[in-house]
């Protein structure tokens, strides 16, 4: 009995060793992407793009070489997915405290294409150019068509443009952090895998 509790103690010990790395990498991605767009004295755009994405590829360099190998690269793409989809939900959490009614002037539709045999189907973007009062937004990016040429649609926009417009009522953070776990789990069983090679090889 104490053998196997100290095998399972040793287990736990191990998974959380190998989840700490990403967890803290997405916390700290979090934090940046939070600050940046909501925070009163966030940086400019471009210094949080080139932050942003210098902080990612640290963090997936960091990874990497901790646990090194055909392993260590497969489990950085995953971390850098799930941070990439951290980023996507701080994004839609983001307060967009304005509502406007806009009318819709155009709309151009653009399919985009999936690249890699099983991968996601084709998506289209739509791009509304709309009329707003005050002349902000003047363009909206859906999935879907959000009112025929001609309409009216509300959308939901932060008056300091740090974010970009929705619909109103369709941000969710739930979709991109839902991403973000998945890639951050099979970063975690990657890290995990290599501990559990040492240990036998030890």
């Amino acid at each position: 009995m104490t053998r196997a509790r100290a095998g399972a103690e040793a287990r736990t010990g191990m998974w959380a060793a190998a989840a700490a790395g990403p967890l803290l990498a997405a916390g700290i991605v979090y934090g940046w992407a939070h600050w940046c767009f909501t925070g009163a004295s966030a940086p400019s755009a471009g210094i949080a793009l080139a932050g942003g994405g210098t902080l990612i590829a640290l963090l997936c360099a960091v990874y990497w070489t901790a646990v090194a190998g055909t392993r260590g690269f497969f489990g950085a793409v995953a971390l850098a997915l799930g941070l990439l989809a951290t980023v996507a939900a701080a994004d839609r959490s983001a307060a967009r405290s304005e509502v406007a009614p806009c009318v819709v002037r155009a709309v151009d539709s653009t399919a985009q294409q999936s690249f890699g045999e099983g991968g996601p189907g084709p998506k289209t973007v739509h791009r509304h150019a709309l009329d707003c009062p005050g002349g902000y937004p003047t363009e909206l990016k859906d999935d879907r068509r959000a009112a025929p040429v001609g309409g009216e649609v509300r959308v939901a926009f932060d008056p300091r443009r740090r974010v970009a417009p929705e619909v109103e009522g369709r941000t969710s953070p739930w979709g991109s952090a839902l991403s973000a776990a998945l890639f951050l789990a099979v970063a975690t069983v990657i890290a995990a895998s290599r501990r559990t090679r040492e240990d036998r090889d030890a």
